[in-house]
């Protein structure tokens, strides 16, 4: 049999982050419709189920004892309280999707990107998303709603705090353009699929080429 067969790859989670208003979302509709090797991470959530949200597919809908009960046994990659309502990334669907090849995208802050890291840091890629300017940013805070002054300095004094952290991600992505954008994360997840440590059954297939 050509040993090139039994080299397949281990995926990759793909963290993005960003500031409010720098264009992750919009960035990352664009993978999810352009590459179908990468899902969407499926939160779990204590919250209750919003109208037209179906479990297993919006979020995975717990009670607290159950929610807590998987964080004590482990079974969560990063977990947060948010205004009184628990979410987290469920360990197991995302080993299983790794497992098999396929690519996991995350929509998390700062916070949450580095309990990614300390969870599963080998197989984690991390990129935080920057905006043009400061102007831009403003520019589309404003856009996006038609909020009081101090509720675009409040926005802006939290997107300064949120980017002060981006020493802590692998790659860094300045927003000019929306294609632009989506056109660098997949050229990294190009060279992150390639990378040696994720080729299961490289090194069998080396050796028989050595033979």
């Amino acid at each position: 049999m050509d040993g090139v067969q039994d080299i397949h790859r281990r995926g990759v989670m793909l963290v993005l982050s960003s500031p409010s208003g720098a264009g992750k979302t919009t960035i990352a509709r664009e993978i999810l419709a352009r590459d179908d090797d990468v899902t969407m991470s499926i939160s779990a959530t204590t919250r209750p189920p919003r109208s037209g949200e179906v479990d297993g597919k919006d979020y995975f809908f717990m009670d607290v004892a159950h929610f807590q009960s998987l964080v004590a046994n482990g079974k969560f990659l990063e977990h947060a309280n948010v205004f009184d309502n628990f979410y987290g990334t469920p360990r197991e669907p995302v080993e299983v999707a790794l497992s098999n090849g396929h690519d996991v995208m995350f929509d998390v802050d700062w916070q949450g990107a580095q309990q990614l890291g300390d969870a599963a840091r080998d197989d984690l890629v991390s990129i935080f998303i920057l905006p043009p300017s400061h102007a831009e940013l403003e520019r589309r805070l404003r856009r996006r709603a038609e909020d009081p002054t101090e509720v675009i300095s409040r926005r802006m004094a939290k997107a300064a705090a949120e980017m002060s952290h981006y020493r802590e991600y692998d790659y860094i992505i300045v927003n000019h353009t929306v294609e632009e954008s989506v056109s660098a994360v997949q050229t990294i997840l190009t060279a992150e699929r390639l990378r040696r440590e994720r080729q299961v059954g490289v090194h069998a297939f080396v050796h028989q080429l050595c033979e």
